[in-house]
């Protein structure tokens, strides 16, 4: 279908505030499940794999090497970034509905056959392409949320979509409880079905997703201006809510733009979003990744947890994760972005330190140290919730995937480096270099919340046209 108005053109239109005005609806709510189930998936495959990772050096699974197992995982990472950035391109070029469809179903098809590879290399290459699909979605779905989400609640509904990867983590930990006890599944089948697992939960998923609308914001932007008005008749009669008067805003229809268009607008336009979304998206990366991917080895090291016990120390972690995000949500949609983004940032960087201290001077056990941990990302999950919020919020329709996917492989990389110096660390046995590690990670908070208060931008309740100026020229 060719767009019915000309790249170039400017508009007037009230498609926009009309999706903003919409009262939070049934329609709302399975309208993000469908779409937010990325986050559990992407939970729940960190959670397997972590879990996986002994069984699979069982001659009666792949009997991988722990160097090959790591091989594995870093793929996965690199596969998440390579998918986050060409799909993140392919959504601004293509529309969101054609490749949330596309990431979610390549991400079921290549978890679904890791569980079927006979070797490493087959089991590494799905695993590339899991993280891929994985990756993809990123910029998919949080691009089409944002648009279609009413302003007035976007912070909370993000901030409960991104906290739900630690249902996920929670759920891998249950699964493999059950399918990686020998005693209750083979070996040579229960690691097969732990994968299978993962993708027969998001099958379901794809169904419902069929019958998911195209962003109206995306349609417009490329000059589908009939498609748009009549996706969002759509959506108001499954709301049940009517046209309401609102105020029409005037955009360009720009339609597809390259990389150049983006840096010139991280460089010249929006340079000092930039730094704020970089700042946020490292910050939360490098912290996520210090405690989480060491989280078994401190409590095995350090408090003498059997192996096969830490997967109970999972759940409080993981409740205090997901809690987080969903309880003070509201407050970055009442408060504002520039209160809540510098709170949480900062006051989980200081609760870290404590802890810090706590466990450098040996007064923790396994118990309070979990304790410890739970209250100090019951916060930390909160802003880095908000971080994917910042740079999905920020940035105009015709880049937003782009851009999205631009900060979460920045954050990914960079905080990639996290469990490679804490596992360094925790090899030496000693408590004071740990916490000068934790101290490193309180520190980036601790700064990317001074940048997000000197940068940060009151985005609660107003349009995304609003915040990005698409109504200038």
């Amino acid at each position: 279908m060719k767009p019915d108005t000309p790249h170039g053109t400017w508009i007037e239109t009230d498609l926009p505030p009309r999706l903003d005005s919409l009262a939070w609806s049934r329609w709302h709510r399975r309208f993000v499940i469908a779409l937010g189930i990325t986050w559990i998936l992407d939970g729940l495959e960190a959670s397997l794999i972590a879990n996986l990772a002994p069984t699979l050096r069982d001659p009666d699974a792949l009997g991988l090497t722990a160097a090959q197992i790591g091989l594995a995982n870093a793929l996965y990472l690199v596969g998440q970034v390579t998918g986050a950035l060409v799909f993140g391109y392919l959504t601004d070029r293509l529309g969101r509905k054609r490749l949330f469809l596309i990431t979610l179903g390549l991400y079921l098809i290549a978890t679904a056959l890791s569980g079927l590879a006979p070797n490493l290399a087959v089991f590494a290459t799905f695993r590339f392409l899991a993280g891929a699909g994985i990756g993809g979605e990123y910029a998919a779905v949080n691009s089409a949320i944002d648009e279609l989400v009413p302003a007035r609640v976007r912070g909370q509904v993000d901030l409960a979509i991104n906290g739900s990867y630690w249902v996920g983590v929670a759920g891998g930990a249950v699964v493999t409880m059950i399918l990686l006890d020998p005693a209750i599944v083979p070996v040579e089948i229960g690691w097969r079905a732990t994968f299978l697992f993962g993708s027969v939960l998001g099958f379901a998923i794809v169904l419902v997703r069929r019958h998911m609308p195209e962003s109206p914001r995306w349609l417009l932007n490329h000059g589908y201006v009939a498609e748009a008005r009549a996706t969002v008749e759509r959506i108001e009669a499954a709301v049940g809510h009517p046209p309401a008067p609102v105020a029409s805003v005037r955009i360009k229809i720009r339609g597809p733009v390259g990389l150049a268009h983006l840096i010139g607008t991280l460089v010249r336009r929006y340079p000092r979003r930039a730094v704020l979304g970089a700042s946020l998206m490292l910050s939360q990366a490098f912290l996520f990744n210090s405690v989480f991917f060491s989280y078994g080895l401190i409590l095995e090291r350090f408090h003498g947890v059997p192996a096969e016990s830490v997967g109970r120390y999972i759940f409080p972690f993981a409740a205090g994760n997901f809690l987080g995000p969903v309880l003070l949500g509201s407050r970055f949609d009442r408060w504002g972005r520039r209160i809540m983004i510098p709170l949480t940032y900062a006051v989980a960087g200081v609760l870290l330190l404590g802890t810090g201290a706590l466990f450098a001077g040996g007064y923790l056990t396994a118990t309070t140290q979990t304790i410890a941990w739970s209250i100090v990302f019951f916060v930390a999950s909160a802003a880095a919730s908000s971080a994917y919020l910042t740079v999905s919020e920020l940035f105009p329709v015709e880049q937003r995937g782009l851009a999205i996917a631009v900060f979460y492989a920045f954050g990914t990389l960079v905080g990639a480096g996290a469990p490679l110096l804490f596992g360094a660390i925790i090899d030496t046995g000693s408590r004071v270099q740990l916490f000068g590690g934790y101290a490193l990670s309180a520190s980036l908070m601790i700064g990317a919340a001074v940048v997000a208060r000197l940068l940060g931008v009151d985005a609660e309740r107003r349009s995304l046209e609003e915040i990005t100026g698409a109504h200038e020229e």
